[in-house]
């Protein structure tokens, strides 16, 4: 990417010791940790890529931070390689001391090499970390990086649902952040390369509502959840 994140690198790194207790300041509105939601959309994620056909055994993790998804992301049957890739050395260096699993690395995202070795790239809540002007060129380093046929699963916070807004506001690094709508998302995936794009809203109840999760499912074309993934997938034949 021509330049990082809104969010410096060095602000990222002040916050790489302690990333979840920051975090959970906001979500603790929702009565869940980090680790439900990064269970939920690997696990949401995984039926939408076997829908597709798309079997995974490399995947980037594009926007890593201390690599909150990578053990959900390990646990994708016939995963063997993920790379993790971030801004922020000081987030990598936790994250390489958290998951010593062989098939995981992490490096900065200035080397990641767009040799379209991946079979998936993921990324959580990174894009509106990033300056607008830069977006559509992270797309186009992650479309790169792709090989053809290749998906790209992309979650975004929703700023229409009022309960996330109010969430980051109370998150140190999310309060300043600029949020994707769900259009700019897909006109984002859509626009550089990718096809195939589709969206699903997630994460509609608080736990104290948990016993409607199931009806998730059913309802989650509606913009209401607290998360959307946006899906594309890199066409099989690129000219």
């Amino acid at each position: 990417m021509s330049q990082p994140p809104a969010n410096s690198p060095t602000e990222f790194d002040a916050y790489a010791a302690d990333y979840e207790g920051a975090l959970q300041e906001g979500l603790a509105a929702t009565g869940e940790d980090s680790a439900f939601f990064a269970e939920r959309r690997v696990t949401w994620l995984r039926k939408r890529l076997d829908a597709m056909g798309v079997a995974p055994r490399r995947i980037l993790d594009f926007g890593c931070g201390t690599g909150g998804s990578t053990p959900y992301l390990l646990s994708i049957p016939g995963v063997e390689k993920i790379v993790g890739g971030d801004v922020s050395a000081a987030s990598l260096d936790v994250a390489r001391q958290k998951w010593t699993d062989p098939r995981v690395s992490f490096t900065l995202l200035t080397e990641l090499s767009p040799d379209a070795q991946f079979d998936l790239a993921f990324c959580n809540g990174v894009f509106h970390h990033i300056p607008v002007a830069d977006r559509a060129g992270c797309v186009r380093q992650i479309f790169g990086a792709l090989r053809p046929g290749g998906a790209f699963a992309l979650w975004e916070n929703n700023p229409w649902n009022p309960g996330v807004r109010y969430i980051m506001s109370r998150v140190p690094f999310d309060r300043d952040a600029i949020t994707l709508s769900p259009p700019e998302s897909r006109r984002l995936v859509r626009d550089n390369g990718f096809a195939e794009s589709t969206q699903d809203f997630l994460f509609i109840f608080p736990r104290q509502l948990a016993w409607f999760r199931p009806l998730e499912t059913s309802v989650c074309k509606l913009p209401v959840g607290g998360q959307y993934l946006t899906l594309g997938r890199k066409p099989s034949a690129v000219s």
